[in-house]
């Protein structure tokens, strides 16, 4: 449903709306790993443009929901060097 709905408009989503997507549904502790893997590859490419925020709030979410995330968790180490 809502998740369903999140994956149409990804691509449309600037750094803060990934971030805040991947945040509540972590928050909320959906089930949504096709979802979360949407958020991955978005966030890959639009990393440049994430705050400090931005970032920490990511990183949360994919731990706090589990989600093996290597590729964007080590994208986030190098944008933090």
């Amino acid at each position: 449903a809502i998740a369903d709905a999140a994956l149409t408009k990804l691509d449309g989503f600037n750094p803060q709306d990934i971030a805040n997507t991947a945040w509540a549904f972590a928050t909320a502790s959906v089930d949504a790993t096709i979802l979360f893997n949407a958020i991955a590859d978005a966030a890959l490419t639009k990393l440049d443009g994430f705050n400090p925020q931005d970032i920490a709030n990511t990183a949360w979410a994919f731990a706090t929901a589990s989600v093996d995330a290597t590729i964007l968790f080590n994208a986030i180490a190098d944008a933090a060097l």
